[in-house]
């Protein structure tokens, strides 16, 4: 493995990357190289990457590092078209590294900090949604308790951004299940005046 190819996937402990993050960090360098993309890429960095069994096809769930979210948000259409095409169409959509912190309890908060709001799990797990639906924003979310006790997520996303997530929505609903154990299903409803 190159150095170069090394300095794109930047892993917690100095821990060895498997061939997936192997195979992502080497796009993503070789699209720093030779695309318009160069300036944008070159201080942004990966952490992890995990491959996902959606139905018949994979997809490849980027992580990344908080602070640089922004910086990858702004490129990210012309990102995931690149990776797309190297990778023959396996869809591929960023995340967020987040910490999810336990709940404290008498015993253990004696001279530790407060937990930060954004380290909750409800928080982190709707900040993971946000992400993957980036393009697109939430407009409405509905929980669904079936007689069985189990439950459904019902997420309505802007019916501007329909054309170009709407192909993408199961992949969506598969990283989201696997990444946080919850069930959501995505809808365009209409406009309510």
């Amino acid at each position: 493995m190159t150095f170069a190819n090394r300095v794109k996937i930047i892993k917690a402990n100095l821990e060895e990357p498997d061939e997936h993050e192997k195979k992502v960090s080497q796009a993503i360098l070789d699209l720093e190289l030779n695309s318009d993309l160069k300036a944008s890429l070159r201080e942004l960095y990966i952490t992890s990457v995990k491959e996902i069994e959606v139905g018949d096809k994979k997809a490849y769930v980027i992580f990344v590092p908080v602070p640089q979210l922004k910086a990858f948000q702004k490129i990210q259409a012309h990102l995931i078209r690149e990776l797309e095409k190297k990778f023959n169409g396996t869809h591929v959509v960023f995340v967020a590294q987040r910490r999810i912190l336990p709940k404290p309890t008498r015993k253990a908060n004696k001279l530790k900090q407060k937990r930060p709001r954004s380290r909750t799990l409800m928080s982190v797990h709707s900040c993971i949604l946000d992400d993957l639906v980036y393009p697109a924003e939430i407009v409405g979310k509905r929980t669904r308790i079936r007689l069985d006790g189990s439950r459904l997520f019902k997420i309505h996303l802007d019916r501007n951004q329909q054309t170009i997530i709407e192909h993408k929505t199961g992949t969506f609903a598969a990283v989201y299940k696997k990444l946080t154990g919850k069930e959501v299903s995505f809808e365009f409803p209409e406009a309510y005046l």
